[in-house]
């Protein structure tokens, strides 16, 4: 499969202004950001099968892709549970390792025009 052709000022500047956890995007270089932007789209085209994705909902699940793909965070995806350097120690939860589809954040879902199947449940005490 051949890498699609991303507009990488577009999408950069869109994380940017409209993301919150979006250091790891930004501080990519291009062809890391052309990796994300890709696993983006063809997550989401595999998950939404026959949908229109916008280029909205890749830029902003691209974002949550390079936190939790970080050189650190993606340790944790390849299951290490822990390790420590020059006295900086990290320790992984094992629930904390999730699949690519629970990634996708509840707006991309809203970009899309389809209802995540998350919803918040209320306790009266």
């Amino acid at each position: 499969m051949l890498a699609l052709a991303w507009n990488l000022t577009e999408a950069t500047e869109y994380i940017r202004l409209n993301t919150l956890d979006n250091e790891d995007f930004l501080d990519a270089d291009d062809d890391r950001k052309t990796a994300i932007l890709n696993v983006s789209k063809r997550t989401l085209d595999r998950k939404f099968t026959g949908k229109n994705i916008p280029n909205e909902a890749v830029f902003i699940f691209a974002a949550v892709l390079g936190a939790a793909f970080n050189d650190t965070n993606k340790l944790q995806q390849q299951g290490v549970a822990s390790f420590s350097i020059k006295g900086i120690a990290f320790t992984f939860k094992d629930w904390a390792k999730k699949d690519i589809d629970s990634l996708i954040p509840a707006e991309v879902y809203d970009v899309i025009g389809v209802p995540s199947g998350r919803q918040v449940k209320w306790t009266v005490l």
